[in-house]
This record gives structure tokens, sequence and C-alpha cells, in this order.
């Protein structure tokens, strides 16, 4: 069995501005997704901790943008030592809060995509089983207008048979093209379903270069 990099991520603070997340610097992943798409959840399986994500039978329990550090020390294009992050996004959709804090999650999300020179990717979570929304939209449009890397995952396959989700997946890579950098791939986390793949793709979305904003 793989040793697990994201192993040992743990909690550091939640912030409801951009400002107030860490230090910009190291590198970061953005975990982004609706409210019930399974974000925690996979937040969990791929640091192998069932309790560091808070997940819920109410969707949109996130409200907040969560730092949590990882032990994975990377080495900096200068060589210099960079501490790494996941950052877990507010979830977006269905979460029942008032149109003021929306807006304002909104906004902070925006301008988090923009302003943080240490976020090397971002993996966007949706269901398998739907369409993409306008938020995945929206933010698949935000990564390849500004050439940031984004890894898609198709949670909860273990709802529908391997035929369908290979079916899924091919269809999802048609609807957003074969010429774009994003990559994707079926997932789940109750049955383990590509969830090492997944481990693969956010390493390599860390070691990814430093963005210019």
């Amino acid at each position: 069995m793989p040793t697990n990099p994201l192993q040992g991520a743990q909690f550091v603070l939640a912030a409801h501005r951009v400002q107030q997340l860490p230090a910009d610097e190291g590198a970061e992943v953005a975990f982004a997704g609706r409210s019930n798409a399974g974000k925690s959840s996979a937040l969990n399986a791929l640091t192998g901790q069932k309790g560091l994500a808070r997940t819920s039978k109410t969707p949109g329990r996130t409200q907040q943008m969560v730092a949590f550090s990882l032990p994975t020390v990377l080495r900096g294009e200068t060589s210099q030592p960079l501490e790494t992050r996941l950052i877990d996004l507010p979830g977006y959709g269905y979460a029942k809060v008032p149109d003021a804090l929306r807006e304002h999650w909104r906004h902070e999300i925006d301008r988090y995509l923009h302003v943080r020179r240490s976020l090397r990717g971002v993996v966007l979570i949706v269901d398998i089983r739907h369409p993409l929304k306008d938020f995945d939209r929206m933010m698949l449009d935000f990564c390849l207008g500004t050439v940031l890397p984004c890894h898609v995952l198709m949670t909860k396959a273990d709802k529908l048979s391997r035929n369908q989700a290979s079916q899924a997946l091919a269809a999802l890579r048609k609807d957003i093209g074969a010429n774009t950098p994003v990559t994707m791939q079926v997932f789940s986390a109750p049955d383990g379903t590509g969830v090492e793949e997944a481990r693969i793709a956010v390493m390599r979305l860390l070691e990814g270069q430093e963005r210019n904003t």
C-alpha cells in the first residue's frame, strides 16, 4: 500500500475573509463544490482521517474557508522548502443561508481565486449522477481563463454501476473538451474508488508552478 502524502493533515483555522487565511506563501490546493457534492467526505478519504472535514446530512454546513496544513514539505523553484495546505472552500448551492451571506461568499471565493499566489490548483467536486451546474461551469471557466490547473472528482460513483460511471466520465470529457488542461476521474469515498489516483493528482497540483496574479 503506497504511503499517503496527505496523511497527517491538521486543522489550522476557519476564515470568514481571505485576509484571515494563513500567510500567502508555500503551496495550497483549494477544494470547491456544491453543498451536496460530497466535498467533506472526499477530503476525509484523501487524508485518511474520518473526522478532518465536517460531514453532515444537511448540505452547506461548511460556511467558512477552512485551512488544513499538510506534513508534506515541497521544494520550491528556488529550492526553498514550501509549506503545503488544503483549503476547503464554502459549499455553494443548497446552503440555507441569508442572501447577504451567500453574496459575501460569492465575493470572497472570487477574491480568493484571483489573489492567492500560493494557490496551485483547484479540485472541483461534482456529483457523478448529475450534469454540471452553473457553479461548476463558472469554476471551470475561471480555471481555464486563468490557466489554473483543475482536477475534477466525480464523486458518489458507488451509486452507479461501473459501466454507468464510465459513461458519465466519457460524457464529461466530451462536455469539457479534450483539448483543455482539466483532468477528471471517477471517485467514491465510501468504497475507495479512485482515492489513490486523486491523492496523486492533488500532489501534482501542489508541485505545480507558482502563479502570476
